[in-house]
């Protein structure tokens, strides 16, 4: 229905250009030819050819057309501002006003030695042209994009800004056209949506000069960012939020006597309750959150990570220059972190001061994320009495999720929850589901699906594919007395539509990546990470190395 719909509001757009045409004295019959009727439109309303090649560019020509029906509206005397507006905010409607209205016809364009251009109407036409063109090229060639969070810390910084190179996958065009110019998902300031869902061109991608290697840091949308709550936006996901509620009303049972049901009965009330009570928004796979990591595993590779260290195909994968984990470290006396201690802390290890956890009120015992350099220079701080690396090992929860859950479930819930194989209260681990006790530093094995391929399916596999099959590839999925339906019809194979890769953080135990929410599609790559342009430090003040001089103009897979 809403192809439909879109059609018919071209067909009124273009329609229209038949009975104008003849208004403009050109033959009418020059409007039904593809093509050859947008450079006889140009030459109307006198318009240099070269706007045809904009005009190519899902996106970019969207606003392009817009400011053609309002030039369209000029040159047939009607020039008033509101003409102006309603031209190109709704030119479905007004072209064919302007086409079918007997007491409008062609004036031709203002003459500017009469009537030249005012301060403001240059102001216009350089803003527009330049918003034309910065969306030319940042849909389609190189987006700016920030580091917010430390999770590919040290390779990437808090701080800096970088180019992202679309070119090199390929450019994907954009699936929702219809979009404020320049800004994501949200006008800015506010959580109201930067886009239209009345035109969606599905997942295309023009030609690449590379595919995606082990080891390039690449952004991408989101995954579980489909579904979005517009108060939390991306700081927790949809599933996650689910799985918490689920959890709740399975303690509030458990702790009432009551009956526990299974799991999947929890989310699907708690998912049923939120759709009805609270304010949500699903997002089009261009309007996810956008996402920095390294990818690690390719289509077809097989990922393990066992003590921490990746493996790929069975080998010990390259470990980035700068990877990190978290440690655990003793000091022989108080070390409070106060302004002054932070400062050295950071300038001696580079720990930013928001990875400065204090674990204990005696100021004795912290967290601290460090590089293998920054390691073997800590353990031998004479303040140090202890240090240890932080590893969560299988069908154990990591300290931290201990601490957590000390304060939210008793003991008995936490007992009983591991006698019935729901070990981790919040399945923070992909995927998400009982049977699968894998932890971040003990993961897998699993292979990365690959375009093609066919993969067995049972119920114990299910859970690792479940997403793909039913969100990512778009079918209907339900399992009945064990048996597994994919589009109503019983199987007990898939075969993969898409490419899926495995990205992970550079700071491995402060990373939100693919260990938590699985495969990434290919239809959700925005593109390479090229090189950072500049880089300053939030924590610091500009009279204290706030400008890391030093990683300007950088290439991002140098570091």
């Amino acid at each position: 229905m809403k192809e439909i719909i879109q059609l018919i509001l071209l067909l009124l757009i273009f329609a229209s250009l038949f009975f104008i045409f003849k208004k403009a004295g050109e033959e009418p019959w020059k409007a039904l030819i593809p093509g050859y009727n947008l450079w006889i439109w140009l030459k109307i309303i006198h318009k240099p050819w070269w706007w045809l090649i904009i005009l190519l560019f899902p996106g970019p020509n969207i606003l392009l057309l817009m400011i053609m029906s309002a030039n369209t509206a000029t040159v047939l005397g009607q020039r008033a501002s509101k003409d102006m507006l309603l031209a190109g905010l709704l030119p479905f409607v007004y072209m064919p006003y302007l086409a079918l209205s007997n007491d409008i016809g062609y004036m031709g364009p203002v003459d500017r030695k009469v009537y030249p251009k005012t301060a403001l109407q240059e102001w216009r036409d350089a803003i527009l042209f330049a918003v034309v063109a910065a969306m030319l090229i940042r849909t389609y060639t190189l987006e700016a994009f920030t580091i917010p969070t430390s999770s590919m810390e040290k390779s990437m910084l808090i701080g800096d800004y970088l180019f992202v190179d679309k070119v090199s996958y390929g450019t994907r065009i954009p699936e929702t056209p219809l979009s404020f110019p320049l800004v994501h998902h949200s006008l800015p300031g506010t959580t109201i949506p930067s886009y239209l869902k009345w035109m969606d061109f599905g997942y295309h991608r023009l030609p690449g000069f590379r595919t995606i290697k082990n080891n390039d840091i690449v952004v991408f949308n989101f995954p579980e960012g489909d579904t979005v709550d517009v108060q939390m936006q991306s700081n927790q996901s949809f599933n996650s939020i689910l799985r918490e509620r689920a959890f709740n009303s399975m303690y509030k049972d458990f702790t009432a006597g009551r009956k526990v049901k299974p799991l999947h009965d929890y989310i699907g009330n708690e998912r049923q309750k939120y759709m009805q009570n609270e304010d949500f928004t699903v997002r089009p796979v261009d309007k996810r959150e956008n996402y920095i990591k390294r990818c690690v595993g390719i289509p077809g590779d097989k990922i393990e990570i066992k003590q921490s260290q990746l493996f790929v195909n069975d080998e010990p994968a390259e470990n980035p220059k700068n990877l990190q984990f978290n440690y655990y470290v003793e000091t022989v006396n108080p070390y409070p972190l106060t302004p002054q201690n932070r400062r050295a802390l950071k300038k001696k290890y580079q720990i930013n001061y928001q990875d400065m956890v204090p674990l204990s009120g005696k100021n004795q015992v912290f967290r601290f994320p460090l590089t293998e350099k920054a390691y073997n220079a800590f353990k031998d701080d004479p303040m140090v009495k202890n240090i240890i690396k932080a590893e969560n090992k299988p069908d154990e929860l990591s300290f931290m999720q201990r601490l957590m859950l000390r304060n939210r479930f008793s003991s008995e819930f936490i007992n009983f929850l591991k006698k019935n194989e729901l070990f981790d209260p919040e399945y923070s681990i992909f995927p998400n589901a009982p049977g699968f006790n894998w932890t971040v530093d003990h993961f897998g094995p699993l292979t990365i699906p690959k375009k093609g391929e066919t993969v067995e399916l049972t119920t114990d596999n299910l859970p690792l594919y479940k997403r793909v099959i039913d969100v990512y590839e778009k079918n209907k999925l339900t399992i009945e007395n064990g048996k597994i339906f994919i589009n109503d019809k019983e199987t007990r194979q898939y075969t993969f539509q898409m490419n899926y890769y495995w990205l992970m953080g550079d700071n491995r135990h402060n990373s939100q990546d693919s260990r938590f929410w699985g495969f990434v599609p290919e239809d959700h790559v925005v593109g390479r990470a090229a090189f950072v342009w500049f880089s300053m430090d939030p924590e610091l003040d500009l009279s204290d190395d706030k400008i890391r001089w030093s990683r300007i103009f950088t290439g991002a897979h140098s570091n």
